[in-house]
């Protein structure tokens, strides 16, 4: 794809992002898109045939940049455990500062029917177990806790953590309901040597281990 094609389909996304995270998948019409990204009806249709492919493009752009948020954990060295404290405290960053990945969770809570897009709760799901996985050969999360697990628990409840701020405060409190959620999770999953680490480990953001 050329260069002013990218940046063209780029633009798209974001005025359809706009649209989707303020009034949903049900009640966004193509016109609304268009008007929003400042395009030409032309243009949109040249890159996305339907509203269908432009949500589902939304959702794989949210996707990407939250999946990029293990990489970056990963590439700051820190412990499994950290990481995915790290993970979810990045993500709830992007939430709040990035339209993209808002409309993106919105339309996969909203499309989530029986044909809707399961992969995104899925790879969370896995790339979790996979970090608690290794938290638990590190001797931070007790053995009898199960890293399926923690993968399951955590995604579903930073999924409902993310939702009730969402609408209480417009995730004006997240961070602090992040915060509350891990001191309650890692009491109960982390090993006898890391209890008294509990307090600090929930401050654990991504910015704090790059130079």
């Amino acid at each position: 794809m050329q260069e002013r094609a990218k940046i063209s389909r780029q633009q798209i996304l974001r005025g359809a992002a706009d649209r989707f995270e303020i009034s949903g998948y049900g009640s966004t019409s193509m016109n609304d898109i268009v008007s929003a990204s400042r395009m030409t009806k032309g243009a949109v249709y040249f890159h996305f045939s339907s509203k269908d492919e432009l949500a589902q493009a939304v959702i794989d752009e949210q996707h990407r940049i939250s999946l990029a948020s293990f990489s970056a954990a990963a590439s700051t060295g820190a412990p499994a455990l950290e990481q995915v404290i790290m993970v979810c405290n990045e993500i709830a960053r992007q939430l709040i500062s990035d339209p993209v990945v808002r409309a993106g969770i919105r339309l996969t809570l909203e499309l989530n029917t029986a044909d809707g897009p399961f992969e995104p709760y899925l790879t969370w799901i896995r790339e979790l177990q996979r970090l608690a996985d290794i938290a638990q050969q590190e001797g931070d999360i007790r053995q009898d806790v199960t890293p399926e697990s923690v993968g399951r628990v955590v995604t579903a409840t930073f999924t409902g953590v993310q939702m009730v701020s969402n609408v209480l405060t417009r995730r004006a409190d997240l961070s602090e309901r992040i915060d509350e959620l891990f001191v309650l999770l890692l009491a109960g999953v982390v090993s006898e040597k890391r209890r008294g680490d509990i307090d600090t480990l929930v401050r654990t953001r991504l910015e704090s281990y790059v130079a």
